[in-house]
């Protein structure tokens, strides 16, 4: 399946605890469904010495969040919008907002 949203697109949290909030995506996990958001549903995690770290400790992450529970933000509109596609007379297949037909994808 492919994926309506891209890193680097500006996503709106639209269920769960983080909801309201807005970020920018880090990571997608496609085989899970999943994305990394930055600064969005933050975890502790408790990190041992090693080679790489020499102080050990609580370190605050980014963890994984539905790809469900996230929606595109459309530069335009400014409010979290569902993804449709166009193809350009030039053959290229472009993302477009579905509430103000606006293109996402600009270069």
């Amino acid at each position: 399946m492919a994926l309506k949203i891209k890193k680097n697109d500006n996503v709106e949290v639209i269920a769960g605890k983080e909801k309201g909030k807005r970020g920018k995506i880090l990571l997608l996990f496609p085989a899970e469904n999943r994305v990394i958001i930055e600064k969005i549903n933050m975890v502790k995690k408790h990190s041992r010495p090693s080679g790489q770290t020499k102080q050990g400790g609580i370190v605050e992450k980014e963890a994984k969040i539905n790809l469900s529970n996230v929606m595109l933000i459309c530069g335009k509109c400014n409010k979290g919008v569902r993804v449709g596609y166009k193809i350009l007379e030039s053959g290229e297949k472009v993302r477009i907002c579905r509430s103000c037909s606006e293109e996402i994808d600009k270069a």
